[in-house]
């Protein structure tokens, strides 16, 4: 395939030509001066990576009817919220069936991984492992451990199937339990993450301490808070549909003044399709209503890059030779890369070169 238009990845948005052979970047060149071969497909549009959702609730996408009106604790709060009587009701294999038909739907909008906040302990660590084999999308799982005071045997149980840990929030976990975890999760080499700030502020120092690998939503942040998790480099995953919900929204404007290194998630599955475009639109969209709007390249990377950076592979948001990327092509107007990804992109618009063969399948 030769796409003759723009390139937007890790080092911005820039006119370009590009062929892509096997899934992989194989020349890259100024727009207009790659000859193209005659057995080859030629379109125009915009190269990107492929996108990351940085935070899901997969096993959430169990439910199938409209959850009821209410505060956020009364639907997510763990034991008792509706969501988790919600995942005591189902059984195994229909947690997994649901889980395999979001992963599909994110596989349609050619997203490279997923960052999944697990419920239910080890058991359900296993179970979205289960569900997740055999799904191009790659699945990092944040378990959770289901004891407190927490158990240090049930924590390395955990950590030995999970990615690393992902807990409610500052306020639900006592500083006890969080730093057990989070010197856990230093020890395995895994991740700690939390959610903070979602319904109400918390103190910086009490989601700060000990330091965490992720916050997620920090909707009730303010200003002062926000800067400090810039002090503190910490990357924040935003959630602007779920947010939205319950009448509340992630200061934007402020994060990308203070420098906070965003990543973009769709959270519960059972609020939302876990779209990464449909987030991206409303994101920007919603910072214009409230008259604090962002740039679309700070959104755009939150999708396309920051992701990476996370990840520990940041070549892998670079469209260039050799680089460990998976592209997509998106059939847009290319004059304004940044714009054109992050409002008008949908599946539909989704150009999903073959994907590169592992080495294991290398010929």
């Amino acid at each position: 395939m030769l796409v003759e238009g723009a390139i937007l990845d890790r080092d911005g948005p820039r006119p370009a030509g590009v062929r892509i052979r096997a899934g992989r970047v194989v020349e890259v060149g100024q727009r207009g001066t790659l000859r193209p071969h005659p057995d080859e497909r030629r379109v125009r549009g915009i190269v990107v990576p492929a996108p990351v959702n940085a935070h899901t609730h997969l096993g959430d996408a169990v439910s199938v009817r409209e959850p009821p009106a209410g505060p956020v604790e009364d639907l997510v709060a763990a034991p008792h919220g509706y969501k988790f009587r919600l995942l005591a009701a189902a059984t195994p294999a229909a947690k997994v069936k649901a889980i395999r038909a979001a992963l599909r739907r994110m596989e349609a909008e050619g997203i490279e991984a997923t960052v999944d906040f697990r419920e239910e302990g080890e058991a359900g660590v296993r179970l979205l492992r289960h569900a997740a084999q055999g799904s191009p999308v790659r699945v990092v799982i944040l378990g959770r451990p289901l004891r407190r005071p927490i158990d240090p045997a049930e924590l390395r149980a955990l950590l030995a199937v999970a990615d690393g840990v992902g807990l409610s929030s500052a306020r639900d976990e006592s500083a006890v339990a969080r730093r057990a975890v989070a010197r856990a999760c230093r020890a395995a080499g895994k991740r700690f993450a939390l959610h903070a700030s979602e319904a109400v502020r918390e103190p910086p120092e009490s989601f700060l301490d000990p330091r965490p690998d992720l916050l997620v939503h920090l909707a009730r942040a303010t200003a002062a808070d926000l800067a400090a998790v810039a002090e503190a480099r910490v990357p924040v995953a935003v959630c602007p549909r779920s947010n939205a919900l319950f009448q509340r929204q992630p200061d934007l404007a402020t994060m990308e003044r203070v420098g906070i290194a965003l990543l973009l998630g769709t959270d519960n599955a059972m609020f939302h399709a876990p779209s990464i475009w449909r987030e991206l639109e409303f994101a920007y969209i919603a910072t214009r209503l409230r008259g604090r709007p962002v740039s679309a390249g700070y959104l755009a990377r939150a999708a396309l890059v920051e992701p990476y950076r996370w990840l520990g592979n940041p070549a892998g948001a670079s469209i260039a030779v050799g680089a460990p990327c998976r592209p997509l092509v998106l059939l847009l107007p290319p004059d304004d890369p940044e714009y054109q990804v992050v409002t008008r992109a949908t599946e539909h618009l989704i150009v999903r070169p073959a994907r590169p063969k592992s080495p294991s399948e290398a010929p």
